[in-house]
């Protein structure tokens, strides 16, 4: 039988450099897992938030764990529709519980006495455009209902209006096209 001999294709000191070990990466250099950005809320909308934190730690996140603790008891878990279906909705409510919690981590009162005289996060504004007299109310993105007029300081719309004063003209590009607002009044 015949023995191979094996030779490296090429030297190793020529080349790009070896690339970094696969592994952990220190927790210094990892990026924050959570958003940090602000959340910008109504003082009614943080005590939803906070209602409904409440109920997830003390009545659905006790609701699952007797859930999955009752379908243990059921045997096999390999083939346990019902443990599938409760560990599903554990990691549902887990992530909710997260994302309720860096959303008032990061929450940022709306000033409810606000200017007039510019648009701002709170404001309301009513603007003429082509299709007749609307009013906007600048919120937020977690309290934004575009079918209720409460449209995001993040949209195409509540980011055109934001600084902007009563009498002055506003271009906003959206897919559908260009739209032309003229700020009637702010409130």
């Amino acid at each position: 039988m015949r023995s191979l001999e094996f030779f490296p294709l090429s030297d190793p000191t020529d080349g790009p450099p070896a690339l970094p070990r696969p592994g952990p990466v220190p927790a210094e250099e990892a990026p924050d897992p959570m958003n940090n950005k602000p959340t910008y809320l109504s003082k009614d909308g943080l005590d939803k938030l906070r209602l409904e934190l409440d109920e997830m730690l003390n009545v659905k996140r006790p609701e699952v764990a007797q859930r999955i603790h009752d379908a243990k008891e059921h045997g096999d878990l390999s083939e346990n529709a019902e443990y599938e279906d409760a560990k599903n909705e554990q990691a549902f409510v887990e992530g909710r519980i997260q994302t309720l919690q860096a959303l008032i981590k990061n929450a940022t009162i709306i000033d409810e006495n606000h200017s007039t005289d510019h648009v701002q996060i709170g404001s309301t504004v009513t603007v003429d455009s082509n299709d007749g007299e609307e009013s906007f109310t600048i919120v937020g993105s977690t309290e934004a209902k575009p079918t209720e007029g409460r449209i995001s300081n993040e949209s195409p719309v509540g980011r055109a209006l934001l600084g902007k004063k009563k009498g002055e003209k506003v271009v906003v590009k959206v897919p559908a096209g260009d739209f032309t607002y003229k700020i009637v009044s702010i409130s």
